[in-house]
């Protein structure tokens, strides 16, 4: 009697948790885009907010149905790739597509090839995601999951939607420079610090260590700086064509700090390489002068 209330606690709670994110992806989508381009009537930025949680439905069922997480990670790069083609397809077909607009479209389907494919590569190599060793056995919190993936898909994205939706066609400014000049040192900050860290493990001898070295020793998570800054500029690229959405725009930046910060990022790799490594001098020392997340020069032990 007790397993069965605890099962139907954990379906409850899942439920709602999908019913909130879909509210909240929906409540969101309606305001940021109302007073944008529209496809069949219905603002785009709503029907980006549709793809993002319908195509994650769709893939959740043969996953579900074969429990596996393999593809996880590609259906959401897919996903980033879909709903923009789909905005500005929408843009250009009401030829409002600009030079704004083609560059900020390169800088997304860019880093979502890139993200996409290290990742699918790593479960590949790895052939399972631990992540989901528990909950892709549970079909309601694997759900989940895949819901969270359509929120976090369309927040993201939500400082490029607002701006492929927006009726304004306006000349690019500084703002545009200095937003593409952050998304490039970002970009190049995630993409080397994540081969750094892949070399790294390759190597036997650091099986049992922690990586202090290259961009690791200037920050213990410099792959999530570069993600933060790189959708920042993304951000900044596209406010010279804010309208009335602006102001939900910047929804984007700050969820994905907010996420990788405080959320499925740096508390859950703190918590694991704690449990690995804490306690052990070194590793103790490595924290001690290594910011969390900023990059910096590493601060003498005696600071």
């Amino acid at each position: 009697m007790r397993a069965h209330h605890v099962d139907l606690t954990k379906l409850s709670t899942s439920i709602l948790i999908v019913a909130f994110a879909s509210l909240a992806g929906a409540v969101v989508a309606w305001f940021a885009g109302a007073h944008g381009l529209t496809l069949g009537g219905v603002p785009v930025v709503v029907v980006a907010a549709m793809l993002c949680f319908g195509i994650q439905w769709l893939a959740y069922v043969p996953a579900a149905l074969r429990q596996t997480e393999h593809f996880y990670d590609l259906v959401g790069s897919l996903t980033y790739l879909t709903v923009v083609g789909v905005a500005v397809g929408v843009r250009a077909q009401a030829e409002r597509l600009d030079v704004r607009g083609v560059v900020v479209t390169a800088l997304v389907a860019v880093w979502a090839v890139r993200l996409g494919s290290f990742l699918f590569g790593r479960v590949r190599r790895a052939g399972v995601d631990a992540r989901f060793d528990l909950i892709k056995r549970s079909w309601h919190r694997f759900l989940v999951a895949w819901t969270l993936q359509g929120l976090w898909v369309f927040l993201t994205l939500l400082a490029a939607l607002v701006m492929l939706a927006s009726p304004e066609h306006r000349p690019l400014g500084v703002l545009d420079a200095v937003g593409l000049t952050l998304w490039c040192v970002g970009f190049a900050i995630e993409v080397v610090a994540d081969r750094q860290k892949r070399e790294f493990r390759a190597d036997p001898a650091n099986r049992e260590r922690w990586i202090d070295t290259g961009l690791w020793a200037w920050s213990r998570h410099p792959n999530y700086f570069g993600e933060i800054l790189l959708w920042t500029g993304v951000f900044l690229a596209g406010l010279g064509a804010f309208d009335r959405g602006a102001t939900l725009a910047v929804l984007s930046p700050i969820f994905v700090f907010m996420l990788l910060r405080f959320g499925s990022g740096v508390p859950i790799l703190e918590e694991r390489a704690d449990a690995r490594w804490g306690g052990q001098p070194a590793y103790e020392a490595y924290k001690a002068r290594t910011p969390i997340l900023v990059p910096w020069m590493p601060r003498s032990p005696s600071a």
